[in-house]
């Protein structure tokens, strides 16, 4: 097995973990050893980004997940003025017409 196969069955595994994690906490509220389980799943979590952004330097090659659907081209050129129209403005509220 490589050791891009491994990291990705990591991450796999550890995103697995911490959904199970959050099914248990909905059904068993937030008692505190949930909360440490919870704790100890994004940990593991952060540990493998960390391991992931020094790959190069472990001489690893890094992670990359699977692409989720296609990409769409935006274009560069700016919008028209209608476009954003009855858009709010941080949370004010739309201009008035």
């Amino acid at each position: 097995m490589s050791t891009t196969t491994e990291l990705a069955e990591l991450f796999e595994l550890a995103g697995r973990l911490r959904h199970t994690v959050m099914a248990l906490r909905a059904r068993h509220a937030a008692t505190p050893a949930m909360r440490r389980i919870l704790l100890d799943a994004d940990r593991i979590l952060g540990d493998l980004d960390l391991l992931d952004a020094d790959a190069q330097e472990l001489g690893l090659s890094r992670y990359t997940p699977p692409s989720s659907g296609e990409k769409i081209q935006v274009p560069h050129a700016g919008y028209g003025d209608d476009f954003w129209r009855d858009v709010d403005d941080e949370g004010v509220g739309g201009q008035p017409r």
